[in-house]
């Protein structure tokens, strides 16, 4: 089965709805005409802006967050609705900074999830490990325990159509990246996990990108592992060279 590479750009907390617009302008005759999927998945005062100046493309636009109920007093958060509404696509989940910073759990993001797939947004459900976690040895049983304690009770027809998105939280934002080898060794043990959980089918279904330093120099050989279907870029989806990463063959 032929999985369609997905490469996204997770702008985190930049631009501007002006520099929006003029980003996205120079970014959309890069990667254009090409078999990948293109996300940009922008801050939430930048959607409205992004839909507009990404209509009749090939980019598709993501939020960097959604809470889990349809609506009521949950003042500065942004219901699935809204997103949809806007013309949203894809939603990251579970963000490494997320988690830290906002005290975001697997509880929580198991209602993310669900919520995300009962409005038809796709989720990008982010995992990963810190360096002292890999270096105890721990790596491969903490990704399991946050990918099986997230998709509690999500059904495989939905897990079939999510990416999941392994980003070591050593290799974000650091210049350091993990060697291919580690990052498929990861992606790899993410399929199995979900050939555990559910089958083969939906295993070999489901894209995994990995995350975490991606640039043009490396997006080739990372992309070109068995198990990796794309990346999820930081840094370098505010530049010129995401259209590198995205036409990285």
């Amino acid at each position: 089965m032929e999985r369609k590479k997905i490469v996204a750009g997770n702008w985190k907390m930049n631009m501007t709805p002006a520099k929006t617009v003029e980003l996205i302008a120079t970014l959309k005759p890069l990667v254009e005409s090409i078999d990948v999927d293109v996300v940009f998945c922008v801050p939430a005062i930048d959607i409205v802006p992004a839909i507009t100046a990404t209509r009749g493309t090939n980019i598709a636009i993501g939020a960097e967050n959604m809470y889990f109920e349809e609506s009521g007093a949950y003042t500065g958060e942004i219901s699935p609705e809204m997103l949809v509404d806007a013309g949203v696509k894809y939603v990251i989940l579970g963000h490494s900074e997320r988690r830290e910073y906002f005290h975001e759990t697997d509880e929580e993001l198991n209602k993310k999830v669900k919520k995300a797939f009962e409005h038809s947004l796709t989720p990008i459900l982010c995992c990963g490990e810190t360096l002292e976690q890999r270096e105890m040895g721990i790596t491969l049983d903490w990704i399991r325990m946050q990918i099986k304690s997230v998709l509690v009770d999500v059904p495989a027809s939905d897990v079939a159509k999510m990416v999941i998105a392994y980003e070591p939280i050593w290799a974000i934002g650091t210049g350091v990246t993990a060697t291919s080898e580690q990052a498929e060794e990861v992606c790899k043990a993410i399929r199995e996990c979900i050939a555990e959980i559910y089958d083969e089918d939906t295993a070999k279904s489901v894209r995994i990108q990995y995350g975490g330093s991606v640039n043009a120099g490396n997006a080739k050989e990372l992309f070109s592992q068995p198990n990796i279907d794309g990346g999820l870029v930081g840094g370098a989806s505010l530049k010129p060279e995401f259209g590198k990463i995205v036409n990285y063959k």
